[in-house]
């Protein structure tokens, strides 16, 4: 179940600005349609997973499609910053034990580009969620998401599943 809720969405937008000392400044930044500057290592790290093995191991670059792909695999919140990189969140601390080449995590002092937990459609420039936050705290392990780049590394480069 997506967030729909005011409720719910509220507990969503708290969680996310966790990390704030202005979590205000987030929401006047949602508000007007852009993601906020929030950083990672307290409530979630960020594991910034390139476009092009995500598109490979979705076997698509149609935003549904990938969406589709990255909610089976991860079951967590997915970012898509378009044309550049996903976002997976995962739990924190994952940035000290991240052992996949593919990727690199976002832990304690980093800076991820939020977007409102409202901003689900896809756009051709401002970061959307791909995969929506479903409730506070619920993460992508970071198994799931290693596995995903390996797929993905593995169609680029022809190789056997």
């Amino acid at each position: 179940m997506y967030a729909n809720s005011a409720q719910t969405e509220n507990a969503i937008a708290r969680w996310l600005t966790s990390s704030s000392r202005a979590p205000a400044v987030a929401h006047e930044a949602w508000q007007g349609r852009r993601p906020a500057m929030l950083r990672t290592g307290k409530p979630y790290d960020a594991v910034r997973m390139p476009l092009a093995l995500v598109h490979a191991a979705a076997g698509s670059s149609a935003p549904n499609v990938v969406a589709g792909v990255l909610a089976e695999a991860l079951d967590g919140p997915v970012i898509c910053h378009p044309g550049v990189w996903y976002y997976a969140l995962v739990p924190p601390g994952t940035c000290e034990t991240w052992q996949a080449a593919e990727a690199v995590v976002r832990g304690p002092g980093a800076w991820l580009g939020v977007p409102g937990p409202d901003r689900t459609e896809p756009t051709p420039v401002t970061p959307y969620w791909a995969v929506p936050v479903e409730q506070a705290g619920k993460l992508c392990t970071a198994e799931a998401v290693a596995e995903l780049l390996r797929v993905g590394r593995a169609r680029l480069e022809g190789a056997a599943l």
